[in-house]
C-alpha cells in the first residue's frame, strides 16, 4: 500500500510537471506559425531577443557550436523569466579573423568567419525585420567577446534613426559581462586561479557549457586527457570544470540579463 501511494504521488507529480511544461507558451520564434507569432505580439510579447553565437574552435573538448548552443539555451531561460519576450534564431556566422592569411580562430579547422560589415548588416536587417513585425524592444545577446563593439554600433545607429518611434535596440553588454568578468571573479572567490579559469575553453567556459548544454563537451576525452590545459586551442585548465560550478554562472547570467532588459525597456 505504501509503495502504491508513493507510485501514485510520483506519477501525479510527473503529470503536473508535464502539464506545466506543455502549458507554458513557447518562446522560440522558429517554433511558431506566422499567425501565432502575430497573436503573441498583439498580446504584448513585444521584446525579441537575438542570440548571437559564433562557429569557432574550442579546443579538443568542446564542439565548434559551443557559443551557438549556449546562447540559445540561456536566451530561452531569459525569455521565460521575462514573460513577454521571444527568442530569434541564433546568428552563428560572426567575425572570427581573416581567411587569407588565417588569423585568430581561423587558424583552426571548422571555424567560420564573415567580414565585420557583413555581420553588422545582418544584425541591422534582422532588427529592421522585427520592427516591421511589431516588436518594440530588440535585444542583442552576444556570447562571444570579439564582436561586442559591433552590437553597440548597430544599436546606436538604429536608435538614432528611430528616435521618433517607440522602437529601441539594446546591445545589452550585461549578458556578456556576467558571463565573463563577473563569472571569472566568482570563480576566483572560490579559490580558482586566473590561469585555471582561463579565457577560452578553460574552467570558466567549460563549466558554463556543462551546466547549460552538456552535449557540447567531450567529457570522457577531457577526463582522460593527460594535460588538458596544454591542448592546442585551450587557454585555461578545464580539468576541474563541472556542471555544479556552471549552474552558479548560468543562474547569475540569466538573473543579471533579466534585470538589465527590464530596466532598458522601462527607460524606453
Amino acid at each position: 500500500m505504501i509503495f502504491r501511494r508513493q507510485w501514485l504521488l510520483a506519477a501525479t507529480t510527473a503529470l503536473l510537471a508535464t502539464h506545466g511544461a506543455l502549458a507554458a507558451p513557447p518562446v522560440l520564434l522558429e517554433s511558431l506559425t506566422s499567425p501565432e507569432l502575430a497573436a503573441r505580439v498583439a498580446d504584448g510579447a513585444t521584446t525579441i531577443l537575438i542570440p548571437i553565437g559564433g562557429t569557432e574552435q574550442n579546443g579538443p573538448y568542446m564542439t565548434l557550436g559551443k557559443h551557438n548552443a549556449r546562447v540559445l539555451e540561456l536566451s530561452t531561460r531569459i525569455a521565460q523569466a521575462l514573460g513577454n519576450a521571444l527568442v530569434a534564431p541564433v546568428i552563428a556566422y560572426v567575425p572570427e579573423g581573416n581567411i587569407t592569411p588565417p588569423t585568430q580562430h581561423m587558424r583552426f579547422p571548422g571555424t567560420i568567419t564573415v567580414p565585420e560589415r557583413v555581420f553588422e548588416a545582418t544584425l541591422e536587417s534582422a532588427a529592421r525585420s522585427f520592427r516591421a513585425h511589431g516588436f518594440r524592444d530588440i535585444v542583442f545577446l552576444g556570447d562571444h567577446g570579439g564582436y561586442q563593439a559591433s552590437l553597440a554600433r548597430v544599436a546606436d545607429r538604429l536608435d538614432k534613426e528611430w528616435a521618433s518611434t517607440p522602437v529601441r535596440v539594446h546591445a545589452m553588454p550585461d549578458y556578456y559581462r556576467a558571463s565573463s568578468r563577473t563569472w571569472d571573479k566568482t570563480l576566483a572567490t572560490r579559490g580558482f586561479s586566473a590561469a585555471e579559469i582561463g579565457v577560452h575553453a578553460g574552467l570558466a567556459d567549460t563549466s558554463l557549457s556543462l551546466a547549460a548544454t552538456p552535449s557540447v563537451v567531450r567529457l570522457d576525452a577531457l577526463r582522460h586527457a593527460e594535460h588538458p590545459s596544454k591542448a592546442r586551442g585551450v587557454e585555461g585548465d578545464p580539468t576541474r570544470a563541472s556542471a555544479e560550478l556552471g549552474e552558479i554562472g548560468v543562474d547569475a547570467i540569466v538573473a543579471a540579463t533579466v534585470v538589465a532588459v527590464r530596466k532598458a525597456v522601462a527607460r524606453r
